[in-house]
């Protein structure tokens, strides 16, 4: 059962495409080991959250942020007692790319260095995002997630490193996904996917959770719902998307919860309002920050 208080809205603005949106306070819940298509960038209103992320427990307060890089395991739960409120988008690598490609020097894929990052104007920008999107100002958000992201690559971006297939343990790892992603529906035992590629269960356990940071169960669950989230959010009927599926029970929960966030109103708090969250939708060089100053960040 969800904690007192506890709720979340997840949403898309057309005018933002490749861009996931959430607002969201959790007390009791937990996220176990999963990982996202998109970049996260969680912007900490209040409270505190921690998420394992590469091997260590990462603590993230108010004002600082929530950086995860697509396709990297992580958990989640609250810190302490009255659980942690945030709001955050999820910007695609395409859209992080082509932001990166326009406003920094940086080549290659570009990514975030540190998980956490105490940076109070920039999860204010990230606010002011989901607010522009909520008032259905298009420019504003548009602009404001630019601006937001380009802060974030200047101050704690790099490229990040090409996964190394070469070895046989990832190559084999590269393959085992690929056979879940053609057989999500039907997917193979552990026993038969291992035979499959020539190796032992245990050896094929290993590789795919050096690769993925997870066994092949939990990722093949986890892409599973996302899916099935992609097929609900492009219209597709639940019905139709359980024929793609063919597992009405995750799709049961994954439906449920995407119409719950479709519908669920977001309340305001002054904390954010007038404490955090900057005012009005200014742009940096409006606020003290000149994007071409000495004083602003660099890449």
């Amino acid at each position: 059962m969800a904690g007192f208080g506890e709720r979340a809205r997840h949403w898309r603005y057309a005018e933002l495409p490749g861009v996931d949106l959430l607002r969201a306070r959790y007390v009791r819940k937990t996220f176990v080991r999963h990982t996202h298509e998109h970049f996260v960038i969680a912007a900490i209103a209040d409270g505190v959250e921690v998420f394992h992320h590469r091997g260590a427990d990462q603590y993230a307060g108010a004002g600082a942020l929530a950086l995860v890089n697509p396709d990297t395991a992580h958990t989640g739960r609250a810190g302490v007692p009255e659980g942690w409120r945030y709001g955050a988008v999820y910007p695609s690598p395409e859209v992080v790319a082509g932001i990166a490609a326009e406003t920094t020097s940086l080549r290659g894929t570009p990514g975030f260095v540190r998980p956490v990052l105490d940076d109070p104007y920039a999860v204010g920008l990230v606010h002011q995002v989901l607010r522009a999107a909520d008032e259905g100002n298009a420019l504003a958000a548009d602009t404001l997630l630019r601006v937001a992201v380009t802060r974030l690559l200047r101050v704690n971006g790099g490229t990040l490193p090409q996964r190394d297939v070469r070895s046989a343990g990832a190559r084999i790892a590269v393959r085992a996904r690929a056979v879940l992603e053609e057989r999500m529906a039907a997917p193979p035992t552990l026993e038969e996917l291992a035979a499959d590629l020539g190796v032992g269960p245990f050896a094929l356990l290993r590789a795919f959770r050096d690769v993925y940071g997870m066994p092949p169960h939990t990722w093949l669950t986890d892409a599973r719902v996302r899916r099935v989230r992609r097929l609900l959010d492009e219209g597709t009927g639940p019905a139709s998307a359980a024929n793609v599926q063919d597992s009405p029970g995750l799709l049961l929960l994954a439906s449920e919860a995407w119409q719950k966030n479709r519908q669920r109103q977001w309340v305001r708090t002054p904390s954010v309002e007038a404490g955090r969250t900057p005012p009005s939708y200014e742009t940096p060089w409006e606020s003290g920050w000149p994007l071409d100053s000495p004083g602003s960040p660099s890449g």
